[in-house]
């Protein structure tokens, strides 16, 4: 089989020769494969490749508790076990790989699916991509990927049980009955007792992101119920999920109750999941009923990606050890976690993978720096996300990436300046960093280059049309070749406090222009609450149980920002076309504009915003707007075409731009309405035009 070296687009799609049956007893046991499709691969232009099996089943998995690798699964020691002492668990599974696997890549590339949903694709570089459910706290259906596991059971038969917060907001005029969750996600744990003398219930006239709140009155607990009473009078039908008020919902309140659960998942078993399922399709050849693995001797090499929920998960991963395999062997040998800037709550008691991080959500209890820090500041030991991995020699190659918005609501600050904030903290050989100024979460869908913003449904400013899809593309190659063929990928570009790039979060600190009745960013930026969940949590681990609900705040330490220009756009990290050839200004923040949350950052701080440039001079001073206009700037639509070649060329020499994506790019250019024709505009826009396409 020969290995393939990556040429074009790579839509984010593992070594090995394989190995003997396991004699282990604790792995994959068995796979029971339940479905395969053949389907075309239209991203395969050159039919090289050809038709790929989409092949669906179930993984069943059992752990030994007392290994030291399973043993930092919180509550793993309270699971049940089968007759020979192991916990079980299994997952959902998809394998998409090439028909003919003599035209594989060698690649396996594994997808983090995020709160269950993924899909398992062709594509253009013969890479197998593997995905599986790790969240045990989901429902499992037939079109998501959930994991089964355990319910922690005390030694004695009697339920274990602890402190859940539930945060309740935006209900609906007339409203008396709603699920326990926080804001919108369902908890999916039992109330211990339907006694609401056990529990507490307030509810909130104001909060602020920053832990500030109004007036709060506290609820009696002969005004509310765990029930249900849509149909049936208050005290309506009991059920431990859900509260329902004698007097209704005020959409103006934001209701808060603590109350004892009982049962909790032993979730961080999904890590392990994660890991044994991917060690078996990229080492063994069959499980122990005899059954083969489809791509059994075919793997080369394994590399895992998440992106928000799981990267953060990713990073989890990596933090506890779960990249060595039982046998000792190294699961993933590249990594990309994307817009993750925190950890998720899936190895504490009662954790809540789905939640946001929101106020008094954890995640950023951890270590979440790449390198030893000690971190002071919260009193932690010093620690990286890599000890484990680096004492068993089974760390990955990094690209981590980010934008604008995880700046503005996802920690970053902590993750390159510590929490003293006071120097740049170093990054490992084996990890490079990534930076999308001007972007909301993730990026737009699609990079529009039309120049009128979409209002937003929720926030204050239009919808950020800035997409990271290009750069991403580009650098998910680039991890293939350094993982692969160990070619250097681009050198890592992104803020730091060396270079001036960073600020506090006052619209003079970054440099932002005074634009009439626009939205600034002062104070939108979300910093780092310093939690106290109580003892019997392992910070830095993020691991344990948290007794203490909600939990105090015991300081928040501020966010920086990146620096802007003066048009309001950054000006570090990689930018897209659009951002280099901009037609307005793009933000990672933005404002809520109604409900409870007015005016708080919009998304939870992961919304970001638009300003269009006006379109000519006259627009612009009538505006009173100090940004150029279009007209200034590119002249015509052949100037501004001018613009967008000049950097597409230039990211492209970078390595963060393909080919086949920059004509995409020029293409929407040449068919999008910014400015008028050289034949229809004025004699000084067609001269601004002939000096940038003669540039």
């Amino acid at each position: 089989m020969k290995t393939r070296r990556p040429q074009a687009l790579c839509v984010a799609f593992g070594i090995s020769i394989a190995a003997t049956i396991s004699q282990a007893n604790a792995e994959v046991k068995r796979i029971a494969i339940e479905s395969k499709v053949v389907v075309a691969n239209g991203s395969d232009a050159n039919n090289e490749i050809g038709n790929y099996e989409i092949i669906t089943g179930r993984a069943y998995g059992t752990l030994d508790p007392t290994d030291p690798l399973n043993a930092i699964v919180t509550d793993i020691a309270l699971a049940p076990r089968n007759a020979d002492g192991l916990v079980e668990y299994d997952t959902k599974f998809t394998l998409a790989k090439p028909v003919d696997m003599d035209k594989a890549s060698g690649v396996l590339w594994y997808d983090i699916v995020n709160r269950g949903t993924g899909a398992a694709a062709p594509n253009a570089y013969g890479h197998v991509q593997l995905l599986s459910g790790w969240q045990g706290d989901i429902p499992q259906k037939s079109d998501n990927y959930a994991a089964s596991v355990p319910v922690a059971i005390n030694s004695d038969g009697t339920p274990v049980t602890g402190k859940v917060l539930a945060r309740i907001v935006d209900a609906k005029p007339g409203t008396n009955t709603m699920p326990l969750a926080i804001l919108g996600r369902a908890i999916p744990y039992d109330a211990a007792s339907l006694d609401t003398k056990q529990a507490r219930l307030i509810k909130k006239s104001s909060e602020k992101r920053s832990g500030e709140v109004g007036p709060v009155k506290e609820v009696s607990p002969t005004d509310w119920a765990f029930a249900d009473c849509k149909d049936i009078p208050f005290p309506g039908k009991p059920d431990p999920r859900k509260i329902c008020l004698k007097d209704g919902f005020d959409p103006h309140f934001l209701y808060e109750v603590v109350y004892n659960a009982k049962d909790p998942l032993v979730l961080g078993i999904g890590l392990a999941g994660i890991r044994d399922v991917a060690s078996f399709f990229r080492y063994e050849s069959r499980d122990r009923s005899g059954n083969e693995n489809p791509v059994g001797g075919q793997i080369k090499h394994a590399i895992i990606k998440g992106v928000s929920q799981s990267g953060n998960t990713l990073k989890t991963f990596l933090l506890l050890g779960f990249n060595e395999d039982e046998k000792h062997r190294i699961v993933f040998d590249g990594a990309s976690p994307h817009i993750a800037g925190r950890l998720t709550t899936i190895n504490v008691r009662f954790g809540l993978p789905s939640g946001s991080g929101t106020l008094y959500e954890p995640g950023g209890e951890g270590v979440l720096w790449w390198s030893p820090y000690e971190d002071k500041v919260r009193g932690r030991a010093k620690a990286s996300l890599l000890d484990r991995c680096i004492r068993s020699k089974t760390c990955p190659k990094i690209m981590e990436t980010f934008g604008a918005a995880e700046f503005n609501a996802r920690l970053f600050t902590i993750a390159l300046v510590g929490t003293d904030r006071k120097a740049d903290l170093p990054l490992p050989d084996n990890v490079r960093r990534y930076y999308f100024p001007g972007t909301t979460h993730g990026g737009a869908d699609t990079t529009s280059f039309e120049v009128a913003g979409r209002p937003s449904r929720s926030c204050v400013l239009a919808e950020n049309p800035n997409a990271e899809t290009e750069q991403m593309n580009a650098l998910a190659v680039a991890l293939v070749d350094w993982v692969v063929h160990g070619v250097e990928p681009p050198p890592s570009s992104y803020p730091t406090l060396a270079h001036g790039d960073l600020a506090e979060n006052t619209s003079e600190a970054m440099g932002f222009p005074g634009i009439p009745g626009v939205l600034e960013p002062t104070g939108l930026a979300i910093g780092l609450m310093d939690y106290d969940f109580g003892k019997d949590l392992n910070y830095n681990d993020f691991s344990g149980a948290l007794s203490k609900q909600p939990p105090d705040i015991k300081q928040t330490i501020p966010p920086f920002m990146p620096r802007v220009n003066a048009d309001g756009n950054e000006t570090s990290g990689i930018p897209s076309v659009l951002h280099a050839a901009p037609l307005g200004t793009y933000t990672g923040w933005n404002a809520t504009a109604g409900g409870f949350f007015k005016g708080q950052p919009c998304g939870g701080g992961l919304t970001g915003g638009y300003v269009p440039f006006a379109a000519t001079k006259e627009q612009r001073e009538q505006a009173g707007d100090p940004r150029p206009s279009l007209e200034e700037r590119y002249g015509t639509k052949e100037g501004y075409l001018c613009e967008v070649k000049a950097a597409v060329k230039r990211e492209i020499e970078r390595r963060f731009l393909l080919r086949q994506d920059a004509d995409k790019l020029i293409r929407r250019v040449e068919g999008a309405n910014i400015l008028p024709e050289a034949d229809q505009a004025s004699p000084v826009a067609r001269s601004v035009a002939q000096q940038l396409c003669k540039d």
